[in-house]
């Protein structure tokens, strides 16, 4: 009668709430959590965007706010997409659409570098804070990493004495390495360290176009200026600044920040882990880290396993604790420790609606408020820890602020905080723990793919090049970019992901599409016979890698970047990015960090498709300029596809057009390379 009961009361809500939980998400264990939640009222980002629309001016990038006199909304008629009619539109102060979406773009540009780089100077002064010895709970876990990157900062490894050479002090090292990353955000001339890692010919086109990154804080500041009311009217003119802010993100702050994550955390090499929301167990202490930086979460895995919080945690009537990650924190403490992962941008709500979680810790990036209010529904704790992201709401709602000075202290706090509320549990809130959880192996650094195609000391991505030229490989998709409430939640990045593995696509992943692949069984050696089409299955089953590669979270797209130009360098497929057979997507994207990273792909000469929508098409000629103009300035450019089919279809076009260009199109005899071979191939 109950069950009846409770079945009636999901129909009638739905019927209300307009959508069924199936009609939005392909996620099983979200489906259960979104029928909890209709069940007992509680509110999630689902039912508001059935309630809340789009602005259909905003999403074509053609309304301007940017001075008091506006806002200026400019509506795109068909007649004029149809080129049927003169373009007249204009902004209060003159401004055309083009100049109006550009500046839109822009600030987006600018917003997502922000993000990115903020972290990776969180990062800088934490490695140097360590370096100096005035932290003692970080260290040097990766020499090795420390002493590969030293020489990109132009930091001597070495210390002559006389006629004779001796390895320098690694802490010595390690304060110059940290000096010298931290002033790449104040650096006013010259060029990023950095910019030098590109293939030559990237390198190159970038000097040619005038768009290497000066420092990052300038380029991201100087977006900001152009883009104020009466300075930069020139559409080609702006883009050319968020080419510069976007490199200094993806090949400075982002990759900064990963690199010295690495050398602080350990550089990622596979490692299995679990992912979904059955990863909770309603015996133990559920914690989950949330959001996006890894100095913190470190420290909460290691007191979250010390003996003194196990043996806590008892004491209070708890079978143990179990720390998860949600979103792209989730990610970090995956590649490093192998710990479980509750889910991706969207499933943030529904982890608190299975009413197992005591505490949910976040710092910065795609925390939605609203977790605080669906906290405090149930006993959930809500810890904020950083000084930039506070949440006003909530009565649950406390701050333990993160100092790197005293970082385990305040991971044992907040570990101490969440076991103390483990009490706290509402009996008369029954605990439902969606039994949907999957086993995954992730941790693909650059490094760990060099390593898997030859091991200790045959490492090289050579390998990965001959299958590409010999058809066994079609090409490589890098797959990334968050969820969006505006899709069905993980079907566009799942779709995309298969149509790309049958058509022998390898496919390397970050942040949350990550995630969706792993809760698909994608993320596993053994998906290859099923997904794969031949070439590229037998490949997979050779190196005993899965045919999806997880390389981090979002700020480690660097590796990706990393990781094509190893491929550019191991000889045989051009002498740029943008020769490579590949292609970029973000199905599902929302966030403006999203914008920043697809164009620091497409300035390093990415072809890069964005599903949903892009805030360009308003402004015919501006949009033109991004999704044509582009390629053959960087030999890269954007494009927008909301199909997925279609989508994963544009993106094997262009590998195939790739291909061609290189004049490994045609169907090759297989045979075994010798290394006169491979010279021949590296003199291309």
């Amino acid at each position: 009668m109950a069950a009846e009961e409770a079945k009636g009361k999901e129909k009638a809500a739905e019927k209300t709430k307009g959508y069924k939980p199936e009609e939005v998400t392909v996620d099983t264990a979200s489906i259960k959590m979104m029928k909890k939640a209709l069940n007992e009222g509680i509110e999630t980002i689902f039912d508001r965007a059935v309630t809340m629309k789009p602005c259909n001016i905003g999403v074509e990038g053609i309304c301007c706010k940017n001075c008091s006199q506006g806002p200026c909304r400019l509506p795109l008629t068909k007649k004029i997409k149809d080129g049927l009619e003169e373009d007249t539109r204009k902004g209060i102060c003159g401004a055309t659409p083009e100049t109006i979406a550009a500046r839109n773009f822009a600030r987006m540009v600018a917003a997502g570098a922000a993000a990115h780089s903020d972290h990776g100077r969180g990062v800088a002064e934490t490695f140097l804070a360590a370096a100096r010895k005035e932290t003692h709970d970080y260290t040097i876990k990766d020499e090795q990493k420390l002493l590969e990157i030293a020489p990109d900062f132009g930091v001597e490894i070495t210390v002559k004495e006389g006629d004779e050479e001796f390895p320098r002090d690694i802490w010595d090292i390690a304060v110059e390495v940290g000096e010298k990353a931290l002033a790449e955000w104040g650096r006013q001339s010259g060029e990023i360290y950095y910019a030098k890692r590109a293939p030559e010919a990237t390198y190159e086109t970038w000097k040619k176009l005038g768009v290497v990154p000066r420092g990052i804080d300038r380029e991201i500041v100087e977006i900001m200026h152009r883009t104020h009311m009466g300075v930069d009217q020139d559409y080609r003119n702006i883009i050319a600044q968020c080419s510069r802010a976007a490199l200094a993100d993806g090949w400075a702050g982002s990759m900064i920040a990963t690199d010295l994550q690495d050398v602080m955390f350990g550089t990622p090499y596979p490692i299995h882990g679990q992912i979904n929301l059955g990863v909770l167990e309603k015996d133990k202490v559920n914690i989950i880290v949330h959001g996006h930086e890894p100095l913190l979460s470190e420290m909460i895995v290691a007191a979250a396993q010390s003996q003194e919080m196990l043996d806590y945690a008892k004491s209070k009537g708890a079978n143990g604790i179990i720390l998860a990650g949600m979103c792209c924190t989730a990610n970090e403490i995956l590649v490093r420790h192998g710990m479980p992962i509750a889910g991706n941008y969207l499933q943030q709500e529904l982890a608190i609606i299975t009413g197992a979680v005591d505490a949910m810790v976040v710092d910065v990036q795609c925390i939605m408020e609203n977790v605080a209010n669906v906290a405090d529904c149930y006993h959930t704790k809500l810890i904020t820890t950083n000084p930039r992201a506070r949440i006003a709401s909530g009565r649950g709602t406390v701050h333990i602020e993160f100092d790197e000075h005293h970082a385990f202290e305040i991971g044992k706090e907040i570990v101490k905080t969440a076991v103390d509320n483990f009490t706290n549990r509402r009996p008369e809130q029954p605990i439902l723990i969606p039994g949907e959880r999957e086993m995954m192996v992730a941790g693909f650094s650059y490094e760990a793919i060099r390593y898997h195609l030859g091991g200790t000391f045959r490492g090289s991505y050579v390998p990965l090049n001959d299958n590409i030229i010999n058809g066994r490989i079609r090409g490589i998709g890098g797959v990334v970019g968050c969820n969006n409430c505006r899709t069905v939640h993980d079907s566009a990045h799942l779709t995309v992901v298969k149509e790309l593995l049958k058509n022998d696509v390898i496919v390397l992943t970050t942040g949350c599409n990550a995630m969706a692949c792993g809760k698909a069984g994608l993320l596993t050696p053994e998906a290859a016979r099923v997904f794969c089409g031949p070439g590229l299955a037998e490949v997979c089953e050779t190196v005993g890698i899965p045919p999806v590669l997880h390389m981090g979270s979002c700020v480690d797209n660097s590796r990706i970047l990393m990781a094509a130009s190893e491929v550019v360098k191991a000889g045989g497929l051009g002498k740029s990015i943008a020769d490579l057979p590949a292609a970029g997507s973000a199905p599902e994207w929302m966030s403006e960090k999203a914008i920043s990273i697809g164009h620091y792909f497409v300035a390093s000469g990415v072809y890069t498709v964005f599903g949903v929508t892009l805030p360009v098409t308003g402004a015919p000629r501006f949009q033109k300029h991004l999704f044509e103009e582009l390629e053959k300035l960087y030999g890269g450019m954007w494009d927008l596809v909301e199909d997925p089919y279609e989508h994963a279809a544009k993106m094997i076009a262009h590998i195939d057009k790739k291909r061609k260009a290189l004049g490994i199109d045609k169907a090759r005899e297989r045979v075994l390379m010798d290394m006169a071979d491979r010279q021949k191939l590296e003199a291309m």
